[in-house]
Parts: structure tokens; C-alpha cells; sequence
């Protein structure tokens, strides 16, 4: 089958020839792959920027956001069965451990990372397990929300973690309008109560977020926190929600957020260098976010079946993969991009 392959780290990915994978274990599960969708996740991947963290076996298939169709199952396999249309949770994790038992995933002690820690979902065949799908509803194609699984699912992660904190009357500020934070105000608005304010530097996406319903755009810049405050009484956001996937301005990200007010970050553009002062005088709640659980995935699947969730996707077959990738890396592409090893 044909697959996308990193052999060294900093070298472009090259497709080839390698053995379709097979079922070995009872939970096991063969995905044939309708889409897999690019992020920044694989650019880091490839730069060997999570070498470190997880030592991957090199060479590796990319692709950790992935949606198909069942093509076999292992023995115990009992939630899905040949033919059904599916999306892959990137993480494969036990079941068994304390984050499992109490639903968070995200944080399990043998978890591992599709596309990262074993070979993933640009090739035309995926390996995973049964723990790891969640069926796609009729109307939805593979192609059409797999990068769900993970730029949308850390999003919705962000979000459901910051809804206790809005009620009627409160302000959240998305920071960034690219794709996590697109993800992360629809959320938002079929959600909360709150009123959404989305920052950004682009004339471009703040016309898509205001086209997808921001109460509020402001251009990213100089005077970006005078805007919010002035659209907030002065008082700053209640919660600040960082989508932002380029680093700058640290300072007014946080400055944004009213007394004990919270900010979330999830995009990993920046490094946060914040005053303990700033922080404790003002009783500032930090939270970092990285990916959701399966029920979450679950969740985020049901609201794009509702069209809650809309996605700007552009398909490529897998011999485009080195476009997509510079194209991903220079800042040319703004919608999702997503490789279709088995068209729909």
C-alpha cells in the first residue's frame, strides 16, 4: 500500500511502497483511510520537535487526524463492524489506568500518539484499536471532519473546560482565528451564553469568524487590549480562550483577562513569561489544554452532524502531500488540508 514516510528528521517525507498492515491483537481494528488531515503537529514531527519527548521508531507513516471506513476487526471487536464509517481518537490508550477509569484519557499512563509514537493515517491503511473510534453519523464523510480528531478535538476541549466559567453576561475572547480557533467559536456560540470576541491579525479570518457569528472582531496589534477592556466595561474578559499559533504580544494575551478571570492556552505558538505578581494579585487562573477525550470526540461529531460545526477543507490525494506540507509551513494554506488516500 502506499504510505506517507519520514525516514530522518528535518528531510521531507517521501511516499512509498510498504506491507498493508495486519490484525494481531483481539481489539485491534485495519481503518481504510477516507481522510488525513495536516497541522502543525506534523510539521513539528517532522522538524523532530517531539523526537525528544516520545523517540519514535524512524521511518515513520504520518497522520494523526484520521476518519475512514471499517475494513476488518480483531476478535473482541464488538462496537464497530466492517463498512462503518468512523473517525480515529489519536491517542490509543488502556482502559485500565486512573486517567482511563475517570474519563481522561487525554492523560493516560500507557497512551500513545497516532502518527507520532507509531505509524499513522497517511497511507492508505491504518492499524488502530477498537478504544480509539467513534462512528461517524450517515451524513458526514470521513473527509469532511477528520481533522476533528485533533485540531477540533483539542478546540472543543478548550471550550467544554471554560463553560462553567460563562453565563449570561460574561465575555470570552478568542485569540486566533485560524483553524483551532474557528473550531473553538463555534463552540463557543452553540454552547455558552457568552458574547465572543475573536482576535486577530487577519482582515481575512476575521471575516470568516465574523461570517461564522463573533459577536465581535478585533484586529490584533497595537491597542488590542484597550479594545476588549473597552468592549468589557473596562474590566477585561472573563475568560481568555489562546488559539493563537504564532508567538507575540505574550503580555497582552494575559492582560486581557479580568480579576480572577481565567485564560486557556492550547496553541503552542508562544512562551508565557508572566509576573507571579500579575497572577497572584489579581487571583488569574492558567490553564493549559491539549486534547479531549473520546467522549469529547463524540461530542464535537454529533454538533458537526447538527452543522454546529463547519469546516473549510480542501482535498488533495496523497502524491500532493509535499505541496500540502510547504504549503502548510509558509502560511499558504487557511483551510484544513486533508490528504485522501481511498476517496469517499
Amino acid at each position: 500500500m502506499k504510505a506517507v514516510r519520514l525516514h530522518h528528521y528535518g528531510e521531507q517525507p517521501r511516499l512509498e511502497d510498504v506491507p498493508e498492515p495486519s490484525i494481531s491483537q483481539p481489539l485491534d481494528v485495519i481503518v481504510e483511510v477516507g481522510g488525513a488531515g495536516l497541522c502543525e503537529t506534523d510539521l513539528q514531527v517532522i522538524q523532530g520537535q517531539w523526537g525528544a519527548r516520545t523517540d519514535p521508531v524512524l521511518p515513520l507513516t504520518l497522520g494523526h487526524e484520521n476518519a475512514g471506513w471499517v475494513r476488518e476487526v480483531g476478535t473482541a471487536v464488538e462496537n464497530v463492524q466492517a463498512g462503518d464509517p468512523v473517525i480515529v481518537h489519536p491517542l490509543t490508550t488502556c482502559g485500565f489506568c486512573r486517567p482511563c477509569r475517570a474519563g481522561d484519557e487525554a492523560h493516560c499512563e500507557r497512551a500513545a500518539f497516532t502518527g507520532v509514537d507509531f505509524d499513522g493515517g497517511m497511507a492508505e491503511l491504518l492499524l488502530t484499536s477498537a478504544r480509539s473510534l467513534v462512528k461517524l453519523r450517515p451524513l458526514l464523510q470521513p473527509a469532511e471532519v477528520a481533522t476533528l480528531a485533533d485540531d477540533g478535538l483539542a478546540a472543543y476541549h478548550t471550550v467544554r473546560a471554560a463553560l462553567p466559567l460563562l453565563y449570561p453576561g460574561t465575555c470570552a475572547v478568542v485569540l486566533g482565528a485560524g483553524r483551532l480557533g474557528r473550531v473553538g467559536l463555534q463552540c463557543l456560540l452553540a454552547l455558552s451564553p457568552a458574547e465572543v470576541v475573536v482576535v486577530d491579525l487577519s482582515d481575512r479570518d476575521l471575516g470568516v469568524a465574523a461570517g461564522l457569528g463573533a459577536h465581535h472582531t478585533v484586529r490584533a496589534g497595537r491597542g488590542q487590549v484597550q479594545a476588549v477592556r473597552d468592549l468589557t466595561s473596562g474590566a477585561g474578559a472573563d475568560v481568555v480562550l489562546d488559539f493563537a499559533e504564532r508567538p507575540g504580544a505574550e503580555a497582552d494575551r494575559i492582560a486581557m483577562v479580568r480579576r480572577a478571570g481565567s485564560y486557556f492556552v492550547v496553541g503552542s505558538g508562544a512562551n508565557m513569561d508572566i509576573p507571579a505578581v500579575d497572577v497572584i494579585a489579581s487571583e488569574i487562573n492558567v490553564v493549559g489544554k491539549f486534547s479531549g477525550s473520546h467522549g469529547d470526540l463524540a461530542d464535537l461529531v454529533t454538533l458537526a452532524a447538527q452543522h454546529q460545526i463547519k469546516l473549510e477543507t480542501s482535498t488533495y490525494d496523497l502524491d500532493s502531500v509535499a505541496e500540502v506540507i510547504s504549503d502548510l509551513a509558509n502560511g499558504r494554506l487557511r483551510s484544513w488540508g486533508v490528504l485522501t488516500p481511498t476517496p469517499g
